[in-house]
């Protein structure tokens, strides 16, 4: 390891740094704005600056860039002699030249950056005179505010917006201190991650929209660590409270899974915490006449044990989008045999298939930090930026890392991001995407191929069989696909980390097997490849350890008479099975009881309906689709009688004689764990409630925390008790230990000095690298070792497409495709309405008119909507949104019929 002098002393540093890098990864501070550790050094603000010094005789010295000099064995610098002290303060007072004196009433004060590095480089007095160049603020959508006086130049959004994360909309305008970054004309951000830009702008130029509408100071927040539930990957974030409602959601480094970033569904679908939706106290519903009755919590009790006694069979519906713990004890209440997933019948078998696949498989399920480290990548089927949007920032983070070897062979180190992209240019590594239609990623993608779910699983065999020839060859397969396949298989297989990216999204069980059969076929005994499958729900995956039935098979349940009475969990189950049926069983089953926090149709046919507590107010775990499960903790304690689902169920079992004897969650998550072989993994995942540091809890709120006093001052002037929090190791309040606490339990990222989101520097063990103590989760499913695959055989024949039968497949997208961020007010305003989408000359078909609506007929339904065209959709193929308007009752993929048609 190289040696460098810090002001005389020296310090062992990693190979390969910058000088910056190399000091904050030691502890120590050193003042910046343009770099960002994800993104690199560019040398734009000039604020790091120190002296460097030729040898140990050198009294001189010359002032350097510490994030533009690498961090060399024997390099010698200081970062406290008074010249390069003085230099970085005459160089902040520069950059606040033009930056108006509006922190007291800034969305950032008291959590900038900024202010911050002013007050680290000891500049406190302005001495400039004349007018401030100002500019017009642009409206770019309902998630991020702009206020674009406040800029000092750091090029860091630009940079993250569009060469980190492929953005196009947002650029840097003018020049010298006219400089403008913003859109070309005002309209909504269009990439998938601009909220981000909250995070990596120093200042507030960029702020969070959403939290503006229901502001508090940042210190004033409670928070606590949680998990994102809008989609399978579980990003880590943290969760900001005031006054009883959410607030905000941050991200929470965690190099494993989203290192520093969010997407936008993650980072703004918190709000439908918040919504008036919200169902709060237990309800007696009458089915007939559509009335509502609010009940206490104790004639809720003694309701649901009035059904549960009277009923001739129970069964348990359960969901994805519900902790493990909260299934589990559905599972307790009913019986092991009358326990369902509450998952489609069709994603519950694709789901136990990824599960058997990663399990028993020798490939190793890859982290989205994987995805980042590959060098090679086919996605087979998924339309990843609207099914996990992180996995596609990550896709575009893998293909440079090709082209970088060439730069390291210039001897160019990748931290030097200019250069760096200097010399790439437009090069990328190999990126070949089979979807169904086009997507975003597809301008970086070396090639794509867009065809029916059956012909995107015959390219997947196809490239298996080039691969390896145990795998079978793909019979009359078109020689412009055989080609392709080929090429595929070339390039994994020239690959160091080659990486297959698949999933359940067109509900196919084949192009699952097909991703299977290409990542067994890279494995060897020393050396696994990477596959990394996509799940739809936060706790998708979760549910395959259940090893339960699907959701077809709970309805039949009914219909046969084996029950009479269902427990509905977290779960809309008009979205998962046919209308006809859900409509049956309702119209059979003689008592509903639904647990939710929302309204739903299924909440409208409840008989009783108990609140249940969102994430934020509730503490549960989750598996993601690597097979990584994490801990969220409650943000703040609800109102009574919310609580969590898996507190209802487990009174519901004292209601029937089956007392589960469990008071806190770490009683019902040891439980789980022992009665369910595959969790024992989980009582590794964060510390019992038992945990302390120096006997002490840890704070959800930081030491600057106020009026708490003042909050209830309606009610009473006296300073209330705060909650008591029997279930887990955190405090509702700012009492409680300063001291570093395990990566899983970090409340807030602060440092003395650092009230920024840039103090996760603090907390790591390097710049970049693992949170001190090891990234939070314990991955649950590791590849099995020595195994020999049995490969799938099972070829689908080529998609032909039926003279009067269309296949209904789905279409996603980032917003409104998942359930519970669709109902966040930011969100709501980018679903799109109501459509289905076909290939042009299919459209034509039905008219010439440039607007054509079609009646789409999917079983006994009928669905009239516009269309859209799309020429790179099969024909015979109708494009359906997920979840979007009635079309949400559509079980897709599906066969449909055009009945009639309209163009104007």
């Amino acid at each position: 390891m190289p040696t460098i002098y810090i002001d005389d002393k020296p310090y062992e540093v990693k190979a390969g740094q910058n000088l910056l890098n190399a000091v904050l990864s030691l502890g120590m501070d050193l003042p910046y704005f343009c770099w960002h550790p994800a993104m690199g050094s560019i040398g734009a603000c000039r604020q790091c600056a120190v002296k460097q010094y030729q040898d140990e005789n050198d009294k001189q010295g010359r002032i350097v860039m510490a994030c533009m000099t690498p961090a060399a064995d024997g390099t010698r610098i200081s970062i406290d002699d008074p010249e390069v002290q003085q230099f970085r303060a005459n160089v902040i007072e520069w950059l606040m030249v033009n930056h108006p004196h509006d922190c007291p009433v800034c969305d950032e004060g008291g959590e900038c950056h900024l202010q911050d590095m002013t007050v680290m480089t000891g500049h406190n007095y302005r001495e400039f005179r004349f007018k401030k160049r100002t500019h017009r603020n642009q409206d770019l959508g309902p998630f991020i505010n702009h206020e674009m006086n406040r800029c000092i130049a750091c090029y860091r959004c630009v940079r993250f917006y569009d060469d980190y994360a492929g953005g196009d909309d947002l650029q840097a305008f003018a020049a010298h201190d006219h400089v403008y970054f913003g859109r070309h004309e005002d309209g909504v951000l269009e990439s998938e991650f601009s909220g981000n830009l909250v995070e990596v702008c120093p200042t507030g130029v960029f702020t969070d929209k959403t939290l503006q509408r229901h502001y508090t100071r940042k210190w004033d927040l409670q928070s606590a660590p949680s998990v994102c539930h809008h989609c399978g990957l579980g990003c880590n974030t943290l969760a900001g409270e005031r006054y009883g409602t959410l607030r905000r959601i941050l991200n929470r480094y965690n190099r494993a899974v989203n290192g520093y970033f969010l997407c936008d569904r993650g980072r703004f679908g918190y709000e439908f915490v918040n919504s008036d939706d919200r169902i709060r106290v237990p309800q007696l519903r009458y089915r007939g006449d559509k009335d509502t009755e609010e009940i206490s919590r104790d004639d809720a009790m003694r309701q649901a044990a009035e059904m549960l006694d009277t009923s001739s069979g129970l069964v348990g519906i359960g969901s994805p989008r519900a902790s493990l713990e909260s299934n589990y004890a559905l599972r307790k209440l009913v019986g092991k045999d009358r326990f369902f997933t509450g998952m489609s019948e069709n994603e519950n078998h694709l789901v136990s298939e990824v599960f058997d696949i990663l399990r028993n498989g020798p490939a190793r399920s890859a982290s989205l930090d994987d995805i980042r480290k590959a060098d090679a990548v086919f996605v087979l089927g998924e339309d990843v930026l609207n099914t996990a949007p992180m996995a596609g920032l990550n896709i575009r983070q893998a293909i440079r890392n090709q082209p970088m070897e060439g730069v390291e062979e210039m001897g160019i180190p990748e931290w030097h991001d200019a250069a760096v992209r200097e010399v790439v240019q437009g090069e990328h590594g190999p990126l070949y995407l089979a979807t169904l239609t086009g997507t975003k990623l597809d301008r970086e993608a070396t090639d794509t191929y867009h065809a029916a779910p059956e012909d995107i699983a015959r390219l997947g065999f196809a490239v298996a069989h080039e691969l390896n020839d145990d795998v079978p060859a793909v019979a009359d397969l078109d020689q412009d696909v055989q080609q392709l396949a080929e090429a595929i298989a070339r390039a994994l297989q020239n690959a160091k980390r080659p990486l297959v990216i698949s999933g359940v999204s067109l509900g196919s069980e084949e192009v699952i097997r097909a991703a299977a059969n290409i990542a067994w076929s890279l494995s060897t005994a020393e050396t696994p490849a990477d596959i990394h499958y996509i799940v739809s729900e936060a706790n998708t995956l979760g549910l395959g350890f259940f090893e339960s039935g699907g959701l077809d098979s709970a309805l039949e349940m009914v219909e046969s008479g084996e029950a009479d009475t269902a427990v509905i969990l977290e779960n809309d189950i008009w979205h998962r099975a046919a209308p006809e049926a859900v409509e049956s069983f309702f119209d059979t089953c003689k008592q509903v009881i639904v647990l939710d926090h929302l309204e739903t149709g299924t909440v409208a046919a409840a008989d009783l309906l108990l609140p249940a507590a969102t994430f934020a107010e509730g503490d549960g775990t989750v598996i993601n689709n690597e097979g990584r499960a994490q801990r969220f903790f409650q943000v703040f304690a609800p109102e009574e009688p919310l609580q969590e689902s898996w507190r209802w169920l487990g009174e519901m079992c004292k209601q029937q004689g089956n007392d589960p004897r469990w008071n806190s969650h770490d009683d019902v998550s040891n439980m789980l764990f022992q009665d369910i072989r595959t969790f024992a993994g989980l009582v590794h995942v964060a510390p019992d409630s038992e945990f302390r540091l120096n006997n002490q809890r840890v704070p959800r709120s930081p030491f600057r925390y106020s009026g708490r006093t003042a909050m209830f001052a309606d009610r009473d002037v006296h300073e209330p008790q705060p909650p008591e929090d029997p279930d887990s190791p955190l405090h509702f309040s700012m009492e409680g230990t300063s001291k570093q606490q395990p990566s899983g339990l970090t409340t807030f990222f602060w440092a003395p000095g650092w009230n920024s989101v840039q103090a996760t520097n603090k907390y790591q063990s390097e710049i970049g690298g693992s949170l001190r103590g090891g990234d939070p989760g314990v991955r649950l499913i590791e590849p099995s070792k020595g195994a020999t695959p049995e490969y799938f055989t099972d070829i689908p024949e080529q998609f032909s497409r039926d003279a009067t039968e269309w296949v209904a497949a789905p279409v996603h997208h980032i917003f409104g495709s998942e359930e519970l961020s669709a109902r966040a007010e930011g969100v709501s305003q980018l679903v799109p309405d109501s459509y289905v989408v076909l290939n042009p000359a299919d459209a034509k078909r039905f008219g010439d008119g440039e607007e054509i609506t079609v009646a789409l007929e999917i079983g006994s339904s009928i669905y009239t909507e516009r269309v859209k065209t799309d020429s790179t959709l099969p024909e015979g193929i109708v494009g359906v949104p997920v979840n979007i308007e009635e079309l949400s009752k559509i079980q897709l993929p599906d066969r449909a019929n055009i009945t009639e048609a309209e163009s104007v």
